[in-house]
């Protein structure tokens, strides 16, 4: 499998880094332990002579124009965090050049994957146009309003659609290579991330600060605040739309734009991260925590819990 990771200027360290360790690790196990997989044949390239992360080390790349294509097309994500520094480095030269080079990699049979802000990047090509995609996890609103004909669902940690593959926030970068090594060796992989002390992550819902996504809209605000005071009471769309000062197709509309679900769908997000916070910080039953966040049965959200996080109630109480 030839492999070219992209390293566009102001790359994310850690991104770039694990990334390439992964990819390392699964050339030397395999030969390490006589596996029979091809090496894996990793190039960094760039499209500027001289590329920087967002650290400040250099990175020695080849240029992406003088070689023969790649099987994969790897882009880790650039240094920007936050959506106003972001949308200012996408407007960056090297960026639509990247996005130019994307196109004509996929046209010629090249397989792309991206991580983290990486996604943007992919999705600035056009290419995630109607595919299933993921992103970082606080970055969903911005992403889904930048790229209204992408099929996003943040809550994932990686999505494979086509001949694309997105990963979420930050460290899912392993995630994103451990996908590729799966392709040649489910085994090979599965040594890697063993010996990197990987768990598995389906899902980034766990780790979201479910605030954190709704302050980019003051009609989301005032509904998000209604409802952390209505947790155990039950949901109503006709008061959620009055205390949000709007009205029930208003309010839908802006929570779709926004952060792509329905007002129903986020209210039981905020039961969710108010369970597990509860979990985690209490010695409160099961069933104690499930009236604390409106439901009658400590069963109905211990499935919950599990359909919507991936983990079980001991889990949870465990997971930092």
């Amino acid at each position: 499998m030839k492999i070219h990771v992209l390293a566009l200027d102001d790359v994310f360290d850690t991104g770039l880094a694990t990334t390439l360790d992964v990819f390392t690790t699964a050339n030397e196990l395999a030969g390490m332990l006589e596996l029979d997989v091809a090496r894996f044949d990793v190039c960094t390239v760039g499209l500027r002579k001289k590329v920087s992360t967002a650290q400040g080390l250099r990175v020695p790349v080849r240029q992406a124009a003088e070689l023969a294509d790649p099987d994969w097309t790897v882009i880790p994500a650039i240094g920007e965090k936050m959506p106003d520094g972001l949308q200012t480095a996408l407007r960056r030269k090297d960026i639509a050049d990247a996005a130019g080079l994307l196109r004509e990699q996929a046209a010629s049979g090249t397989k792309i994957a991206a991580a983290c802000i990486g996604t943007f990047v992919l999705a600035e090509s056009g290419l995630l146009d109607q595919q299933q995609a993921t992103t970082t996890w606080w970055l969903s609103s911005l992403f889904r309003q930048r790229y209204p004909t992408v099929r996003l669902d943040e809550s994932r940690m990686l999505v494979s659609s086509g001949p694309f593959v997105t990963a979420g926030a930050a460290l899912s970068h392993v995630d994103m290579a451990l996908f590729l090594v799966r392709q040649a060796s489910p085994e090979l992989a599965t040594l890697v991330a063993r010996y990197l002390i990987v768990d598995s992550r389906p899902s980034q819902s766990a780790y979201v600060i479910t605030d954190h996504l709704s302050h980019s809209d003051p009609t989301v605000e005032r509904f998000e605040r209604w409802a952390r005071g209505r947790l155990a009471d039950g949901f109503s769309l006709d008061e959620a739309a009055s205390a949000a000062g709007t009205s029930k197709r208003t309010l839908a509309r802006r929570m779709q734009q926004v952060l792509g679900k329905t007002p129903l769908s986020y209210f039981q997000d905020l039961r969710v991260e108010r369970a597990v916070h509860l979990l985690k910080t209490s010695d409160k039953s099961l069933e104690q925590i499930a009236s604390l966040v409106g439901y009658a049965e400590g069963v109905t959200l211990r499935s919950l819990l599990r359909q919507r996080l991936g983990r079980g109630v001991r889990e949870l109480r465990k997971f930092e």
